[in-house]
């Protein structure tokens, strides 16, 4: 099964930005389909080497934080080609 899974790090400390630049390098260097934006990353690919990967990086990036937020939305599908029609 695709999915599409929707990432937004947010150390909540100073000095936030080499967590989420280790964060999202670990997910380029997998073989899934990873695109960034300012406010987010996503990962697309199948189910389980998903979140098999992000249950890997999710752990390592809040061993490199004090505290921080992790939100995450999952579609049930491959939406890397989405395009809006207006």
């Amino acid at each position: 099964m695709k999915i599409s899974v929707e990432l937004t790090l947010t150390p909540l400390q100073d000095d936030f930005e080499p967590a989420i630049i280790h964060f999202i390098k670990k997910l380029r260097a997998s073989n899934l389909r990873v695109l960034e934006n300012p406010l987010s990353t996503q990962v697309y690919g199948e189910y389980d080497e998903v979140m098999h990967l992000l249950s890997t990086e999710i752990k390592e990036a809040f061993e490199l934080i004090e505290k921080g937020l992790l939100y995450m939305k999952i579609v049930k599908s491959d939406r890397q080609d989405y395009e809006p029609h207006f």
